[in-house]
């Protein structure tokens, strides 16, 4: 008997390639090693393009095999129960696979191995030479295989015979627009949530010169298609090398990518008893916490991973040198005039020594000055060759204590590495942010300076400027860095008025606030859980204050990240490109405006972007944000972020939210003066149904929101100085046609406190009441109008306005709002009482009933008022 298998957890190239071998070994059977990838899996329920019969690893007798072909795998820790058989007298082993050699490869009577993008790219080739005849499925499947394990011919490890047998087997009749559907799916919502993980827990190290991205994710379940995530997180944050580390159910496992030749990923996978490519890999860890392997992990990396960069990389060149004829006195006005420490010191062209500004001070300090430098040289120090590699040079520098190190190339004097350059290095190593954090497109890096001050001045009132100059002192003062962030650094660079400060303080800013409050007689409110303040100045002014996230590096020796790493950090949390800005506030720097991630130049392009492909996932109120920001700014939400909401509202994440958070995103959204629109966007985006599934963007609704805003332009310019809540209105007209119990239901989900429910029936009551008795009496008088409308809310009355299609009715309620709801009786229970009233019920019944003269016109004044009383109640 013989049996076509592959490896376990089989994918498309492991399928691809024993459908090829099939062909190659008409009379085998096939038979699967153990389980097949999701994707795989998936395929074979929902294509039925291909007759495959594959026999059931149960079903087939090992003692019958004769012949064993593998292919894709070469290993026997990986092909389940016909390991067992691999090795024994009498199996014939056929191997065929395009991974690179292992100390555990498994060899066979027949052995064809070829380092390709994908093993069926080897079998093709043999189909093509024997001239053996491929069918159009076929060729569909095996074209499967290489664009699965090439990334659609993007790979690095990509070959040129996967090109070659792609395009034959296209000339066969593949089927691109199949394979495309089959490769390309959009993830599910478990898939987004270990996306999201990915990037939350993803850290950069600089390794040996080298950057490397280590990503970590946990699930109590098996994560299905795990390495097709690991590869779309690589693409999305555009990773040269990257490891990730996951634990699913008690198992953890490794998949690493690689770009980078210095890194060869399958080297460090073998270290895990895993294996693959130099530029994919994984592994199965065994026996280990996530934590200790990712310990294991570094521990690896720092051992395999070389240094890329060389002493020419960095050395100094030319250089400023002494002979060492010449005097001490002379080599220190040398170093003084240059400003440097030590100086080669060179002898009939070749090095001989180094003096330092140390040495010579102390000479002259005993009259020695006038000798000859190479009395008093260092004679004994290392040397390097350009090419001597970094983590040589840091050896030398840190541990030898050598302040200065040459570069010799054949005896002669080319460069030298000062300790100032091993600490620039490191810093760059150190400040270089992970650029996988950032949109594609936006820049890691600072972008020419920009300052803000005199924006600031003729946008601002003095007296904030002062506060504002006040902070940067403070910060200096403290030695902490101070910015103003968000929103209210936007609103500078868009000149829109905004007295919302938010400082972020790279340090204690606890402590920052407390500093600034004693100095200004102001109050601090403090939240420590989340390491913010509120200062309260003497005027009522407030400032928010906040703590910027710190975060180190674990290697090269534990250096902290500096300056701008912490801000960099906070502003990436941010919702939105144009809400990353920040203005520095110490006096160095005061009005230096910081943009990371390019937000000036999408503010100058009026488009709303997000910072990273998550950021709908990681908090769904930011569509909400979105949608209010592009109607405040006129604005357009980008492409990706669009998709990105699509993708999201699709997969019902909105579902999840806490209700009061999405009440509190609605309430600031129909507060503003474009509800209207942002009703209208929130419907394009099928948004209204998280609200409550029976709220419609009809026609009726349309014409309704319109009339609200007619009557809002109308109210606000006739009553300047009344105050209301504008969202309320705009409220009760998308809740209009829901039933009693549905306004309970929608309380609930948008969890009103029971205040807010009360209002809210109580506001739905009045406005029907009014609606019923204003459409049955056509006529009112001003009495019976103001008892109909004075139990009703402004914003009910404004709702009322732009309910009612008669125009009397509409004047009724105006007449209301203008006139009758201001006013006023002069006589007063005082008056009652000289007139020989008793006080008690009847006072009430007196004031009413003469206010309501009042409102009829039958009582002009004070004089008519109490003739009014005595012939009604004075008998």
């Amino acid at each position: 008997m013989e049996v076509i298998t592959t490896h376990v957890n089989a994918d498309f190239d492991a399928f691809a390639s024993m459908m090829a071998a099939k062909k190659l070994y008409p009379d085998a059977i096939l038979a699967f090693a153990g389980s097949q990838e999701k994707s795989l899996r998936d395929f074979f329920l929902s294509s039925a393009i291909y007759a495959f019969k594959c026999k059931k690893l149960k079903d087939i007798d090992l003692k019958k095999v004769r012949r064993l072909i593998l292919v894709d795998i070469r290993q026997r820790n990986r092909i389940g129960k016909f390991s067992r058989i691999v090795g024994k007298s009498g199996i014939d082993l056929h191997i065929y696979d395009h991974h690179p050699p292992s100390k555990d490869d498994l060899h066979g009577s027949v052995e064809v191995v070829k380092e390709v993008g994908a093993t069926v790219t080897i079998l093709c080739q043999m189909l093509k030479k024997k001239k053996i005849p491929i069918s159009p499925d076929e060729a569909t499947i095996m074209m499967l295989g290489i664009y699965e394990d090439t990334g659609n011919l993007t790979f690095s490890s990509t070959h040129k015979d996967d090109y070659l047998a792609a395009a034959y087997l296209l000339s066969k009749g593949a089927d691109l627009n199949l394979i495309s559907d089959i490769l390309i799916k959009e993830f599910t919502a478990e898939q987004i949530t270990i996306l999201n993980e990915l990037v939350e827990s993803a850290t950069e190290y600089a390794i040996n010169g080298m950057d490397v991205v280590l990503a970590k994710v946990s699930s109590d379940t098996y994560i299905s298609d795990f390495a097709v995530l690991v590869h779309k997180f690589r693409e999305m944050e555009n990773i040269d090398v990257l490891f990730v580390l996951a634990r699913m159910e008690d198992r953890v496992y490794l998949v690493a990518r690689s770009r980078k030749r210095e890194v060869d990923v399958g080297e460090i996978a073998k270290e895990f008893g895993g294996g693959g490519h130099s530029s994919a890999a994984s592994a199965a860890v065994k026996d280990l916490t996530l934590i200790q392997a990712e310990e294991k992990l570094k521990s690896i990396l720092h051992n395999k991973i070389s240094s890329t960069r060389m002493a020419r990389d960095f050395m100094s060149f030319p250089l400023k040198t002494v002979d060492a004829g010449e005097t001490l006195n002379e080599a220190g006005q040398i170093l003084t005039r240059y400003n440097i420490n030590v100086l080669p010191v060179i002898k009939r062209g070749r090095l001989v020594g180094l003096i330092s500004r140390q040495v010579i001070e102390k000479a002259s300090h005993h009259g020695l000055k006038d000798l000859p430098v190479e009395e008093y040289m260092i004679r004994e120090f290392s040397v390097v060759h350009p090419e001597t590699p970094w983590s040589s040079i840091q050896k030398i520098i840190i541990e030898s204590n050598q302040r200065f190190l040459p570069v010799t190339e054949r005896k002669k004097l080319v460069g030298g590495i000062t300790r100032t350059d091993l600490l620039r290095v490191l810093h760059t190593d150190l400040v270089e942010e992970p650029h996988y954090l950032f949109e594609q497109g936006a820049s890691a890096s600072l972008r020419q300076k920009k300052v803000m001050t005199r924006q600031m001045e003729e946008q601002l009132p003095k007296n904030i400027m002062h506060i504002l100059r006040d902070l940067g002192a403070v910060a200096e003062k403290m030695e902490v860095n101070a910015y103003i962030v968000g929103g209210f650094a936007r609103d500078i660079l868009l000149r829109r008025e905004n007295l919302d400060i938010d400082v972020v303080i790279e340090g204690d800013g606890i402590e920052f606030a407390r500093k600034v409050a004693s100095k200004h007689n102001g109050r601090v409110r403090i939240h420590k859980t989340f390491g913010t303040a509120v200062i309260v100045f003497p005027d009522g002014f407030k400032l928010d204050v906040a703590s910027a996230r710190l975060e180190y590096y674990e290697y090269p020796a534990a250096l902290p990240q500096v300056e701008m790493s912490s801000i960099k950090l906070d502003l990436y949390r941010r919702d939105f490109t144009i809400n990353t800005l920040a203005i520095r506030l110490n006096p160095s720097f005061f009005g230096e405006l910081i943009d990371f991630f390019g937000a000036r130049k999408d503010i100058k392009e009026k488009t709303i972007r997000v910072i990273h492909n998550l950021s709908f996932v990681e908090d769904p109120t930011r569509i909400l944000r979105a949608i209010r920001f592009e109607q405040r700014f006129g604005f357009r939400i980008g492409k990706l972020a669009l998709s990105l909401i699509d993708n999201a509202v699709k997969l019902n994440f909105l579902d999840r939210l806490d209700g009061r958070r999405l009440f509190s995103e609605l309430i600031l959204m129909l507060q503003g003066d474009e509800a209207i629109l942002n009703v209208k966007r929130l419907n394009e985006f099928d948004i209204l149904r998280f609200i409550h599934p029976k709220i419609s963007f009809d026609n009726s609704a349309k014409v309704l929101l319109g009339n609200i805003g007619e009557v809002i332009s109308w109210y606000e310019l006739s009553f300047l100085e009344e105050k209301y809540e504008r969202w309320k209105v705009y409220f009760l007209a998308l809740i209009e046609n829901l039933q009693k119990s549905e306004v309970l239901s929608l309380c609930r989900n948008l969890s009103m406190s029971e205040k807010e429910k009360k209002e809210l029936l109580q506001s739905r009551n009045h406005v029907g009441n009014a609606l019923v008795k204003m459409a049955k009496q056509r006529s009112l008088k001003n009495s019976e109008l103001y008892h109909l409308l004075s139990p009703l809310t402004t914003e009910c009355l404004l709702y009322l306005m732009a309910k009612v299609t008669r125009n009397e009715a509409k004047k009724s309620v105006s007449k209301f709002l203008a006139k009758l709801k201001h006013t006023k009786i002069r006589t007063t229970g005082e008056d009652l009482k000289k007139l020989g009233l008793l006080p008690g019920k009847l006072y009430k019944i007196i004031l009413d009933n003469l206010h309501d003269a009042k409102l009829d016109g039958k009582v002009q004044n004070k004089r008519d008022e109490i003739a009014f009383v005595k012939k009604n109640f004075l008998k």
